[in-house]
């Protein structure tokens, strides 16, 4: 298998975010020849088409550091049965300017955690709504709807459930396939 270098954006900046603790287990879980790496949204200004003849350098680093990954896994919380505000901010900077959006055709998986039995379904089926209007080639199958119990994930990621961690490994193998798919097309495509 290729190497792969996936990006993560967790929709939450909170110090104490069990979003975030899920992504390091990815991270953690992560099989050989994949590399994780966090993609950080929490520096981003307020979006406003203002900006488009002249993106600021923190939304051109954005931008630069989602081409650069080979697929997206966004880790959200779920606030108000939606996404948090600050992720609705990154993807409008990702959408623009229009014509240049940073997940055309880039794959990219939704999974999020919470203490509720449903964990973060509603935000996922919103932010699932806008990734196809970015034509975005989404993860169908596993969905990542993690209840979280107290001790699930430790800070630095280590999963305490064998369940739980089987799941997250079967849950990163299954986007791989997807990122491995679109790789390939595109190799079909520039040949």
């Amino acid at each position: 298998m290729t190497d792969r270098t996936i990006g993560y954006i967790v929709g939450s900046i909170s110090s104490t975010s069990i979003n975030r603790r899920l992504a390091k287990a990815l991270e953690r879980l992560a099989p050989e020849g994949t590399t994780l790496v966090e993609i950080p949204i929490k520096d981003l200004p307020f979006y406003s088409p203002d900006y488009d003849a002249d993106y600021p350098q923190v939304a051109r680093d954005f931008k630069q550091a989602l081409a650069d990954v080979d697929g997206v896994i966004i880790v959200t919380p779920e606030y108000s049965r939606s996404i948090p505000g600050v992720l609705k901010n990154a993807l409008d900077w990702a959408a623009r300017p229009w014509g240049q959006g940073s997940f055309n055709g880039k794959p990219t998986a939704v999974i999020g955690t919470s203490g509720g039995g449903i964990a973060t379904a509603a935000a996922q089926q919103h932010l699932k709504a806008i990734l196809s209007h970015f034509n975005a080639p989404t993860l169908g199958q596993p969905e990542g709807y993690v209840q979280s119990t107290p001790g699930l994930f430790t800070e630095d990621g280590e999963v305490t459930s064998e369940q739980t961690a089987e799941f997250l490994s079967a849950y990163l193998e299954a986007f791989l396939a997807l990122v491995g798919r679109y790789a390939l097309a595109r190799e079909a495509v520039a040949a």
